[in-house]
């Protein structure tokens, strides 16, 4: 679990084809071998540790499915460690399970603000509203607006600063995380819906026994 507070932006050292190395400083404090670490967004365990970076293993379909498999040396990635039981949220809940990919497709600015228009796909429009959460690259961010099949955000100052965010561009791909209290009560409700059919009718007194008659 994780909160979509950046704490680093680190650096791509090594990309084979099952295996990713970054530099990174703040993330490797109380790290070791086992543990999380969210890589723009993405859950992934840390396999080695270093004096100055970290390692981790990644899967085909992580590669597929999330903007990993586009990074390349000297990359610059979004990091955060799990989060800590007793510990601030500032943010909010992110597993750091991709839900989708989207384009950034226009980056304005406004005062001290960066405005960012974001593609989405179709299937996660219901999770995305007004003033609701969402994680891109692992960052978590409150949504300004949305219509059909794209997202707005706005980065403030300092979100722009210390992560990868403030350099994305046009074209740029990102990892999408929508509010997983968003799926839960989506699945909850439909759970709690019935079509209106005779049985559901008859079990509220509506209809009444056939007398024979």
């Amino acid at each position: 679990m994780f909160t979509g507070i950046v704490e680093e932006i680190g650096i791509v050292r090594e990309t084979s084809s099952n295996r990713l190395a970054f530099e990174a400083h703040k993330v490797l404090e109380g790290t070791k071998v086992g543990d999380s670490i969210a890589v723009n967004g993405v859950c992934l365990t840390v396999v080695s540790l270093g004096n100055r970076g970290f390692s981790v293993d990644v899967m085909p379909e992580t590669r597929r499915c999330t903007n990993l498999g586009r990074l390349q040396y000297g990359d610059q990635v979004n990091l955060e460690r799990a989060l800590m039981l007793g510990g601030r949220c500032g943010g909010h809940l992110v597993l750091g399970h991709i839900d989708d990919t989207g384009e950034v497709t226009d980056v304005t600015g406004e005062e001290t603000a960066r405005i960012m228009r974001i593609s989405a796909a179709a299937q996660l429009m219901p999770y995305i509203v007004s003033k609701g959460f969402i994680a891109v690259d692992g960052v978590s961010l409150t949504i300004v607006n949305s219509a059909e099949l794209f997202l707005i955000v706005s980065l403030v100052a300092y979100t722009s600063k210390q992560t990868t965010l403030g350099s994305r561009i046009r074209g740029d791909i990102v990892n999408l995380e929508t509010d997983i209290i968003a799926k839960y009560v989506e699945r909850f409700t439909k759970g709690q819906a019935r079509s209106l059919d005779f049985e559901l009718l008859k079990e509220y007194g509506f209809v009444g026994q056939t007398d024979g008659s």
